[in-house]
């Protein structure tokens, strides 16, 4: 008899775990977006492997993104409308001197870049 209410137990959470894996409707997967801006620059860092940097977008929407990806393919725009593809999500990084802004920041993780313009519609 113990072992029948045991059986039926574990049965029962099995389903639940099983349930609770398949995901829900907001879980679905990121699509490529594109974003168009002016592409600033937060912070350069100078090492042996060449000059690389923080990148932001401001976009037209006003929004402001931090930019994740090969930081090499945004360094000829800087200043420049620019057009990113991309998934937006939040910021994964978070160094010693970010602030709790910085931690919400939305981000785009960049695959492609488009120059629009040598220069900027507007600035912050």
């Amino acid at each position: 008899m113990k072992s029948l209410i045991f059986t039926v137990a574990l049965l029962s959470s099995a389903t639940l775990l099983a349930q609770n894996s398949q995901g829900t409707p907001t879980d679905a997967p990121l699509t490529q977006q594109t974003v168009r801006g002016c592409l600033q620059i937060i912070s350069e860092d100078f090492s042996l492997s060449g000059n690389s940097g923080m990148y932001e977008l401001g976009a037209d929407n006003g929004t402001t993104y931090r930019l994740e990806g090969d930081s090499a393919k945004l360094k000829e725009y800087l200043g420049h409308e620019i057009e990113v593809a991309g998934t937006i999500g939040n910021s994964a990084v978070a160094s010693s001197s970010s602030t709790a802004k910085d931690s919400s920041q939305p981000t785009i993780q960049f695959v492609d870049v488009k120059d629009l313009s040598s220069t900027c519609k507007s600035s912050k």
